[in-house]
């Protein structure tokens, strides 16, 4: 998996992209993340990358030509998938991680200041994407969400695929609480079902408190969700008499 990050600013990109588990990751060679700085491709000596907006208004907009140019030399000419991190994009959700994921390489475009010349995404952006509807003062750290997103699910980044597949989204559901060492802490206890050693059960209840979870804190999710069989639906009956009874 390779990832091109075209940025204003990539200091920022490789200094927490080389940490934690996407650096150890990189220094494996399982993945890749490069960080190409923009203004190496401005034209002038400043290494000016935009300017004032036509029509008026506040603020600059990152020029086409610099863009252009970054993004020809890292493709070389050839169609790679590229994505702009944008307010104006379509929300980013693990299903579209899973599809960027199959793509191998792709490029990501950071936006800063007010925007960028329409032209440049007209002419080298296949779509928008947004981590969220609030507005951040450059696309850096939405671009390094969706690279974290994407990479951890490339074979061999995490011990074992159940270690994502089991988390929240993966099946459109949240995940289930998690609990670690003391088995009583602050007179609060870790449900006995998870001391048990019976995996049948905790797979079980697991299961059940995602579907709670979900039930209870991302009604949206949950109204998307169907049942995939026969234990589904007895649970599903389980916690609607819960709620009765509550």
């Amino acid at each position: 998996m390779r990832i091109d990050i075209m940025t204003l600013f990539p200091s920022l990109i490789e200094g927490v992209m080389q940490e934690s588990i996407i650096g150890r990751a990189q220094a494996k060679g399982l993945i890749e993340i490069r960080a190409t700085n923009i203004r190496d491709y401005a034209l002038d000596k400043h290494h000016k990358a935009d300017d004032a907006p036509y029509g008026g208004g506040r603020g600059m907009v990152m020029l086409p030509e610099p863009l252009y140019l970054c993004h020809e030399a890292l493709t070389g000419g050839e169609h790679v998938h590229t994505v702009m991190m944008s307010a104006q994009g379509a929300p980013f959700n693990q299903a579209k991680a899973r599809e960027l994921l199959a793509r191998e390489r792709f490029i990501i475009v950071c936006g800063h200041y007010e925007g960028i010349d329409q032209r440049f995404i007209d002419t080298c952006v296949d779509e928008e994407i947004s981590i969220g509807d609030f507005v951040l003062t450059g696309g850096e750290i939405p671009a390094m969400a969706v690279a974290d997103a994407v990479c951890r699910m490339v074979p061999g980044v995490l011990p074992d695929e159940t270690a994502f597949q089991e988390e929240s989204h993966w099946n459109g559901l949240l995940e289930y609480p998690q609990y670690t060492h003391p088995a009583q802490w602050r007179g609060l206890e870790v449900p006995p079902v998870l001391l048990s050693g019976h995996h049948a059960n905790i797979a079980r209840w697991r299961h059940k408190m995602s579907l709670k979870r979900t039930r209870r804190d991302r009604p949206d999710l949950f109204a998307q969700w169907a049942p995939q069989d026969k234990q589904d639906k007895k649970i599903l009956a389980e916690i609607l008499a819960e709620e009765q009874e509550d």
